[in-house]
């Protein structure tokens, strides 16, 4: 019996490895209207949405076009039941003092390093635009990546197959030794399934939001990684028994 191990993670970036701080600028733009919700809520609620649209408009959130943005903000307010027309995207952000920034998870640098040191192979597949790079530098997750491949620099997306393709071009290792980590199943699961590359899920909330997805191993954060690695290598074994 010949155990088939991991030797190469790819991973997505927002909320897989970073997140940007838009629940505590909305706290606060909702504190000075006389709103008073709490992170928790505001978590929970931003969740909802994001699976939402990553359900029923599968690329939306990327583009960022205003009506999108404006549709997206009515339905947050309606996950915390506010009644509130003049909280669109825009109204939101230049009602804020705190500025937007996108920040590392806790476990994501000491993941990546611990992978690294394990001598597993780390790279990113996302879909983002000419920003992407100076994101990864600016939450130091870049020196730890060994492979980057971005979607606006190559004009491919997630799920389309041939993004997954080329990273794997990139790589001296077959697919079945790859793993893919995401927070989206339609993009990054079944995008990753198209090559054969197995994936892990990321939900922080269990199945809230994902009802309709099929069992598929989930982890809560970054820093589950590694139990999990443990579980899939286990029912690898089993597979093959």
């Amino acid at each position: 019996m010949v155990t088939i191990v991991v030797r190469f993670i790819w991973f997505d970036l927002g909320y897989t490895l970073a997140y940007i701080n838009r629940e505590e600028m909305y706290y606060e733009r909702l504190q000075t209207i006389g709103i008073s919700k709490s992170i928790e809520e505001l978590m929970l609620a931003f969740h909802l949405a994001d699976k939402y649209y990553m359900r029923e408009h599968p690329g939306a959130l990327g583009k960022k076009t205003e009506q999108v943005m404006n549709d997206y903000y009515k339905r947050l307010n309606e996950y915390l039941h506010i009644q509130c027309d003049d909280l669109t995207k825009e109204r939101y952000i230049l009602g804020s003092e705190i500025k937007p920034e996108w920040r590392p998870f806790e476990e994501t640098i000491s993941t990546l390093e611990k992978l690294k040191t394990s001598g597993i192979g780390v790279g990113l597949i996302s879909n983002w635009d000419e920003t992407a790079i100076d994101v990864l530098e600016k939450t130091k997750i870049l020196p730890l990546l060994d492979k980057v491949i971005i979607s606006s620099e190559i004009g491919i997306e997630k799920p389309d197959e041939r993004i997954f393709l080329h990273a794997l071009e990139q790589i001296d290792i077959p697919v079945c030794e790859c793993l893919y980590v995401g927070d989206n199943y339609y993009d990054d699961v079944l995008g990753s399934r198209k090559v054969g590359m197995d994936s892990i899920l990321i939900n922080p909330f269990d199945n809230i939001g994902i009802e309709e997805i099929p069992d598929i191993l989930k982890i809560s954060n970054i820093k589950e990684l590694f139990p999990a690695l443990d579980l899939f290598t286990r029912e690898r074994v089993k597979e093959e028994v």
